[in-house]
């Protein structure tokens, strides 16, 4: 084990705590955020493989072709990665089971989508130096820290000298549109409790889906921001459509209030207000700006 340690830069090591965080990126989405060239990005995935510090996956297309690789963490990375949290170091059963599951759920577009959306924030603040992903949570470690809710990720994103936190439900086209509109009691009741008056984002496959929603949200008049958008869109950009002003807002543009000094509110720390991750050592904007 310790001697695959020369072999892992800054840039493997936070590729490792991604992925043991957010489970699996595709090969684009690790391109995007650290690399600036696919090739070398391609080589260096390659290389870690052979290490056994990632594993990867892939299935065929039936109109030809096959999907993107999926990476994921191999049995030496997971094991490096138990050692630098504490926890217990997987056998090579059950980290082989835990690759089958992962690579056989439903659930795996969905999971990728909502870190596509994220990534696309992170990629941003590679080119402009304005912008930082201060957090990018998963649904676990945000329901961890809310309680009360059970978004697809949670993120603070920060631009034009403003942090806005917001929530994010990711859309595959699954679910009908009412039980979407459901979700949000349990925002509306986070805020009663003393949470964060954080926007919701819904992001949506296309257009229709977006338009029809934002008629049910229109409707409903919910005690929560609620703003949709689509995934052929930059979330960085202005395309968050609110119901409520009637326009598109960017995410940096939209009303968010971080809340008091409460137990139920995770961005307090000891009396001070903390938006930063909390978890990661070191920030993905911070080390994509140290390799330009």
């Amino acid at each position: 084990m310790l001697g695959i340690l020369p072999h892992l830069t800054d840039r493997d090591r936070l590729l490792i705590r991604l992925l043991d965080r957010h489970q699996v990126l595709t090969t684009g989405q690790i391109h995007r955020l650290f690399f600036n060239a696919v090739r070398t990005c391609q080589i260096r995935l390659a290389a870690l493989r052979k290490l056994g510090i990632l594993d990867a996956f892939r299935y065929a297309r039936l109109d030809g072709g096959s999907d993107p690789w999926h990476w994921t963490l191999g049995l030496a990375g997971a094991r490096w990665q138990a050692a630098a949290t504490g926890r217990a170091s997987p056998t090579e059963r059950s980290h082989r089971e835990r690759i089958l599951r992962l690579s056989a759920t439903s659930t795996l577009t969905h999971r990728v989508m909502t870190n596509e959306f994220f990534v696309r924030l992170a990629a941003r603040t590679r080119q402009d130096s304005a912008t930082e992903l201060l957090r990018w949570w998963p649904e676990n470690d945000t329901l961890a820290r809310f309680l009360a809710i059970r978004p697809d990720g949670h993120g603070v994103w920060h631009d034009d000298r403003r942090a806005v936190g917001f929530f994010l439900e990711t859309d595959m086209g699954t679910e009908n549109l009412p039980r979407l509109i459901n979700k949000l009691p349990a925002y509306e009741q986070m805020i009663r409790m003393g949470g964060p008056v954080y926007p919701v984002l819904f992001w949506l496959p296309n257009v229709r889906r977006e338009r029809h929603l934002a008629k049910l949200v229109a409707n409903a008049k919910p005690g929560v921001q609620v703003l949709t958008s689509t995934h052929d869109l930059d979330p960085a950009e202005r395309v968050w459509w609110s119901a409520a002003t009637q326009r598109r807002l960017r995410i940096a543009d939209i009303d968010c209030d971080h809340g008091l000094d409460h137990i139920r509110n995770p961005n307090w720390v000891d009396g001070v207000l903390d938006l930063s991750d909390q978890v990661e050592e070191q920030h993905l904007s911070r080390l994509n700006r140290s390799d330009r």
